[in-house]
């Protein structure tokens, strides 16, 4: 299954890395979102990251323009009609997804993947939406993309083989390491995750240790490259809470039960790096 063609749904953080990396692996790009601006900031994101490149000595200049020339922005849905592959990098909302694959299902050419980059929602039940559950699969790419080489390849319950195994093969085009995960919640990489912020999150709501003390445990005394609150606040507080959210309702296990001190953030609209204000306050 060959794979030249690539829309991305969303042209927020995780969008627009997902097509820059698409675009420098070769692959023509169609960026997607609901409005202009959404989609302009996400181009002008990717033209920074390249420049950044550029300025190290990874890239040089003709193949920055080059990467950029591969990406057409859009704002419309119905570009699905153009592509080989389809990755959905919306917001981690069932209903927003489900609508969303329910839309491409009628849009994109019956041989198109429709992946989606979920962080831990049931890839299966985004499938059921569809009437080629087959050709749905899960694509989970790390936060910053074109830094993070890890990619969970998930498999619903009716992912066929050969889509399985074109998604794998384009991750390695990508120069990033697939990982093939069973499609339960939070997959792997958030299952163990999330429940070890959610618990940095209960000894600062606890009064175990500041905020700055429980992060330096985990660096110093773990050798974590960044402590649990301070990637929490990178993450987005909102999105910790969903995922914690979606891992209490899946397993219905109170090991995972959100932090109230976490709800209480979220509700006062501190979530991190890009409010201004988490755990640790920022300059916006």
């Amino acid at each position: 299954m060959k794979i030249d063609k690539v829309m991305v749904i969303g042209a927020g953080q995780m969008g627009s890395g997902i097509a820059q990396v698409m675009a420098q692996a070769g692959k023509d790009v169609i960026l997607q979102d609901l409005k202009d601006n959404f989609v302009n900031r996400g181009i002008q994101k990717i033209e920074q990251n390249l420049a950044k490149q550029v300025d190290k000595g990874k890239i040089d200049e003709e193949q920055k323009e080059a990467t950029m020339l591969r990406i057409k922005p859009s704002t419309e849905i119905a570009s699905a009609k153009e592509a080989d592959i389809v990755i959905e990098a919306a917001v981690e909302n069932m209903e927003v997804k489900k609508n969303v694959f329910a839309r491409l299902d009628d849009l994109a050419p019956p041989h198109a993947i429709l992946a989606t980059n979920t962080s831990s929602l049931p890839i299966t039940e985004i499938a059921a939406t569809t009437k080629r559950a087959d050709k749905v699969i899960g694509m989970h790419f790390m936060n910053p993309v074109p830094v993070m080489k890890l990619v969970e390849v998930i498999r619903g319950l009716a992912t066929s083989d050969e889509v399985s195994d074109a998604v794998y093969d384009l991750a390695k085009q990508l120069n990033k390491t697939p990982v093939e995960v069973n499609d339960f919640p939070g997959f792997v990489s958030n299952r163990v995750l999330m429940p070890m912020i959610n618990e940095a999150i209960y000894t600062v709501y606890e009064g175990v240790a500041s905020p700055e003390d429980v992060d330096k445990v985990m660096q110093l005394g773990m050798n974590h490259p960044m402590g649990p609150l301070t990637l929490a606040d990178f993450i987005g507080l909102d999105t910790c809470l969903y995922i914690m959210e979606t891992l209490h309702e899946g397993f219905g296990d109170d090991k995972y039960r959100p932090c109230p001190l976490l709800r209480k953030y979220v509700k006062a609209g501190w979530l991190g790096r890009k409010t201004g204000r988490g755990f640790y306050v920022y300059d916006t």
